[in-house]
């Protein structure tokens, strides 16, 4: 066959001679951490289950299930997970950061409207584990326990499950009908709950309970509170009290004019809700700058366009009945904030405290080998604490508290639990190199503006509890699924097989390792790397 210009090589042409002899470098299939799953607290192969739904169809049910492996709240970490996924996906250096919340949401959202289960299929271990509090962090270990084939009970002091996802979180943001299906779900494997029940006694409670292991899970559920002068007649409350109220299902009257104090997602929360509660002013009184406050942008955001007023550099001095004192701060050369003396008055009918919150653990008193430090229990890398079988995790260990990282703990404890039930040790993670945003060839994908979850409109939102950031449809999910770049990972797009200028790369039809390399005639061009969209590809030093 006669060729116009020389591009191309017939077929097997290049084969006439083994060219791999010419080699000095050699090109491998890599599967790199993609930095998506590397922000996971919760452990989510992010990745992976992208990858399931860009299919869509039938492949979202898989997409669902590899989020299951480690999260049994898709559906509710989709609506209540600050993403920090997000925050280092490498779109978001090409246009925006993939909306890997959002569909996550969709997938979870999906799974309830089709009934979706998982169950268990580990024969029984004829073993008892307690958990104690049904929070993010235990139910994440009951669920994983169950599904290792161990007798779990859950020990809950409120009268409903859920921990702060209900008791601290409001409705706006997770409908309970949602936490409540996601629950029941976990409670479907068998775990048995026992609410309304407050451990006074641990060593008490596993004798009489017989149980083998334990792991406690008690959340930080103690609003902290500030000296602040007040007048016999005002009315102060702290935000953990308030939200705690209207999880049980109370509307707490605050007034018409209501200040809180502080500067945290609880803050927001709670000016927020009292704007839903008949609230006509709301205010936020933070001692530091914007840029300061640890409560995310988009709350902020939505707070504002709400109504709710936010004043910087200021702290309270006095309370009294109808109104505030307030002292102006402003910042010294370390940017730290220091008190002016210059006072002004701030109408309130309520001042809700959003200062922090502690956790109660006068339980675990007397416990031997359980060490307690400024507030938090100590753990090992495992979970576990210095008593031989009981674990800990969530608020109550040092890390960053949020529901996510919660579920993370739950779901490394139950490792640990197993293993130690079993008398082994936890296998090792595999530790991958990180995958670069300088490694992608990102002219391979196509402009794609992320697609936003739609809004409740505004006149609807500070008078109702109705959720407020909607979910995606099915095409926008699809769409958003396939923004992905599957960063580090191959993700079976045939470049390196059509690039190869010796025909020395073929397909296995395996989806585990969809390509194999013939040695033989690689010659190292390195034509494949160079030309992978994902850097799935690397090349590496030929061993003489």
């Amino acid at each position: 066959m006669d060729h116009p210009f020389a591009i191309t090589l017939d077929v097997g042409t290049s084969r006439a001679n083994k060219t791999g002899s010419w080699r000095t470098e050699l090109p491998t299939y890599v599967h790199n951490q993609p930095p998506c799953n590397q922000g996971c607290p919760a452990g989510e192969d992010v990745r992976t289950w992208l990858y399931e739904a860009e299919e869509g169809g039938d492949a979202y049910e898989r997409a669902w299930r590899k989020i299951m492996e480690v999260n049994p709240f898709p559906a509710v970490m989709g609506r209540i997970c600050y993403h920090p996924c997000e925050t280092g996906c490498n779109r978001g250096q090409v246009d925006e950061a993939v909306g890997i919340n959002s569909v996550e949401r969709f997938l979870g959202d999906e799974a309830l409207r089709q009934g979706w289960t998982v169950g268990v299929d580990q024969p029984s271990s004829g073993l008892r584990v307690l958990v104690v509090g049904a929070g993010p962090s235990g139910l994440s270990a009951a669920y994983q326990l169950a599904r290792l084939g161990h007798a779990v009970t859950i020990v809950e002091s409120a009268p409903k499950p859920g921990g702060m996802m209900r008791y601290g979180i409001p409705e706006y943001r997770l409908p309970r009908d949602v936490l409540d299906a996601e629950i029941q779900r976990i409670l479907d494997l068998g775990v048995h709950l026992e609410l309304g029940v407050t451990v006074t006694d641990l060593d008490a409670t596993m004798r009489e309970g017989r149980y083998d292991a334990a792991f406690l899970a008690v959340g930080a559920q103690i609003g902290r509170r500030a000296y602040l002068p007040a007048g016999a007649a005002s009315h102060v409350v702290d935000a953990v009290s308030l939200l705690h109220q209207l999880g049980d299902g109370e509307r707490p009257l605050l007034g018409r004019r209501v200040a809180v104090y502080g500067g945290g997602n609880t803050a927001v929360d709670a000016a927020r809700t009292a704007m839903r509660l008949g609230a006509a002013d709301s205010v936020v009184v933070y001692r530091r700058t914007r840029d300061k406050m640890p409560a995310h942008d988009a709350e902020v955001r939505e707070a504002e366009e709400e109504g709710v007023r936010f004043t910087w550099l200021s702290s309270i001095t006095q309370v009294e009945q109808g109104s505030l004192t307030i002292e102006r701060m402003e910042l010294d050369e370390t940017g730290f904030p220091q008190p002016t003396g210059v006072t002004e008055e701030l109408p309130a009918d309520s001042l809700v405290l959003a200062l922090g919150q502690d956790t109660d653990l006068r339980f675990l008193e007397g416990v031997a080998g359980i060490e307690v430090d400024h507030g938090v229990v100590t753990v090992d890398d495992q979970m576990m604490t210095g008593r031989p079988g009981v674990f800990a995790g969530g608020d109550m260990v040092p890390d960053q508290r949020s529901a996510t990282v919660g579920i993370g703990h739950g779901r490394r404890a139950a490792a640990g639990v197993d293993a130690w039930l079993h008398g082994r040790s936890v296998p090792r993670t595999e530790v991958r190199a990180p995958a670069a945003f300088e490694a992608l060839n990102t002219w391979y994908f196509a402009d794609a503006p992320r697609a936003h979850r739609p809004l409740l409109e505004a006149a609807r939102r500070s008078s109702t509890f109705d959720e407020v950031v909607q979910s995606l449809d099915a095409d926008h999910a699809l769409y958003e699924a396939r923004r992905c770049m599957s960063c580090g990972n191959c993700f079976s797009c045939d470049n390196c097989f059509g690039v190869c200028p010796d025909n020395a790369i073929s397909k296995t039809g395996d989806p585990d390792a969809p390509y194999a390399i013939d040695l033989d005639y690689c010659k190292g061009c390195g034509l494949c790397a160079a030309e992978c969209p994902a850097g799935a590809i690397r090349m590496a030093p030929e061993e003489i």
